[in-house]
């Protein structure tokens, strides 16, 4: 090799050791702007995290607490469900609905101050007020499949014979004998009242803005049910519409309360979860919450509330036992639902 090969050779040398060690630099820069981008990505879902929490109050306090609660009670009684990975993700999904709906109106609502409302702050301030009646039809729903997580047999044996100890009878078998066109139409009807008791009173307060007393309204109603769909899992009572099938002479016959009141059976009815009644125990956390925060209102729901406790033993779809329950849940709903609200509180934004 002459002199101008060996120049040239290590020129040659020279251009690949500057292109390797400009290669080594270019992957080390990427591998540092990768893990920065990652640790900005992570700092950014732990700050909006954060934000999503803080933007709760005491009713997102109830609804995560309880899809925690029926989270571990699923993981720890896996065997007993079908399909447990499907529930945990519909659990996780639920729970991330909430704190992203938490978050997006707690930023709207702050930009709503700064520069006054809008149809989004509107919107999205509707949106966090109403959810929660979607959330407790999500978790009675759920508990069709839930309802034999923790004990696998129906226990309605021991509500018959508690029902039969109170009363010397099976209330809905002897309460037949006073069926009638218009007595049905009538039960329907107070059956029915049950769905307008929190509408009517949230309806209220979110017209006036009294954001405080909404959401304890809806905190304490989310305890009780919490309450009932927990006890519905450790205790499954199939109710007397189905443990009596057969036993009835007829059908309750009646008008367009009777239809209407069937069409939501059929389409909304669980084989299950009975005890404690979530009808009994959402009626009298309004009704509680009523006497607190609309007294007027109180005295116009509570002969309805009464109606409605003794129709869901004429319609057939619960043990006297069942109101009883409901009536503790619900009661035990207002009581610590109050001392929740004053606790956590209603969330920040809302006092706007």
């Amino acid at each position: 090799m002459n002199e101008a090969q060996r120049h040239s050779y290590r020129g040659d040398e020279a251009a690949l050791a500057w292109r390797a060690e400009a290669r080594a630099t270019e992957v080390e820069g990427s591998a540092v702007s990768f893990e920065a981008g990652k640790k900005g990505i992570a700092s950014l879902f732990t700050r909006e995290a954060a934000a999503a929490w803080e933007s709760c109050g005491a009713f997102e306090w109830v609804a995560l607490g309880y899809l925690t609660t029926s989270s571990a009670l699923i993981a720890v009684f896996a065997e007993n469900l079908a399909h447990p990975v499907r529930l945990f993700g519909i659990q996780a999904l639920v729970a991330a609905l909430i704190l992203t709906l938490c978050l997006l109106e707690a930023k709207v609502g702050r930009q709503a101050n700064r520069q006054g409302e809008t149809a989004a702050s509107r919107f999205w301030r509707f949106w966090r007020h109403w959810y929660p009646h979607l959330f407790f039809l999500f978790c009675f729903e759920e508990l069709g499949k839930l309802v034999h997580l923790v004990t696998p047999t129906w226990q309605d044996a021991k509500l018959i014979a508690f029902d039969q100890w109170l009363t010397g009878v099976s209330p809905s078998l002897w309460l037949e004998r006073f069926a009638h066109r218009a007595v049905n139409e009538f039960m329907q009807f107070a059956y029915f009242t049950y769905f307008l008791f929190l509408l009517i009173l949230g309806g209220i307060l979110y017209y006036r803005r009294d954001w405080e007393s909404y959401w304890g309204v809806m905190t304490y109603s989310a305890v009780g049910y919490a309450l009932g769909y927990v006890i519905s899992m450790f205790f499954p009572v199939q109710s007397p519409w189905f443990t009596f099938a057969g036993m009835w002479h007829g059908d309750l016959v009646g008008g367009p309360f009777t239809a209407l009141i069937n069409l939501i059976e059929k389409c909304g009815r669980v084989h299950g979860a009975a005890f404690p009644s979530q009808h009994v125990a959402g009626a009298v956390a309004a009704l509680l919450g009523a006497w607190r925060h609309k007294r007027w209102l109180f005295w116009i729901f509570l002969p309805f509330v009464l109606c409605m406790c003794v129709s869901t033993v004429y319609v057939r779809n619960h043990y006297v036992a069942d109101v009883f329950g409901g009536i503790m849940t619900g009661t035990l709903g207002f009581v610590i639902g109050s001392w929740i609200m004053k606790t956590r509180g209603a969330v920040a934004t809302t006092a706007r």
